[in-house]
């Protein structure tokens, strides 16, 4: 099945980023069950659904985003993902964070409700959170899968 062909519901998309629940994390990784970051919990997910990466990922450390001061994950989004206004974003959609205003994105996540998001953090297994107010206030942009329907 081709991207252009390919069709997901949100609930298909819940259901795979449940299953990364528990998944250690492991700085770079992207591996349901053995270890992710936050950035490789969207690339497995983006792979279980399409059957391949969106994209090759160079190695990355923790501090990146400080060190080069460009979006680099927000403009990756917006060339593989669908981006859709913030206030719009629902179940299976996907988040980008800023830590701190003035900041780069950093820190990505699925949404599994409006008020549920499906992460990795580091030195916490993937995890299931509240989406609190801090959090929405901190998100800066959504995203959907290609071939994602309602």
């Amino acid at each position: 099945m081709s991207i252009e062909t390919a069709t997901w519901l949100r609930s298909d998309v819940v259901r795979l980023a449940r299953a990364w629940l528990g998944t250690p994390y492991h700085h770079q990784a992207s591996y349901a069950g053995v270890g992710t970051d936050c950035l490789g919990l969207i690339r497995g997910a983006y792979r279980e659904l399409h059957g391949f990466e969106a994209a090759d990922v160079l190695g990355y450390s923790r501090d990146w985003a400080e060190a080069s001061g460009r979006e680099t994950m927000l403009n990756a989004a917006r060339l593989h993902l669908r981006e859709v206004a913030l206030s719009a974003a629902e179940a299976g959609d996907i988040l980008l964070f800023r830590w701190r205003a003035n900041t780069v994105a950093k820190h990505v996540g699925i949404l599994s409700d409006r008020d549920h998001l499906i992460h990795a953090f580091e030195d916490v297994a993937v995890t299931e959170i509240r989406m609190t107010s801090w959090w929405w206030r901190h998100a800066v942009a959504a995203f959907r899968f290609p071939g994602m329907v309602d």
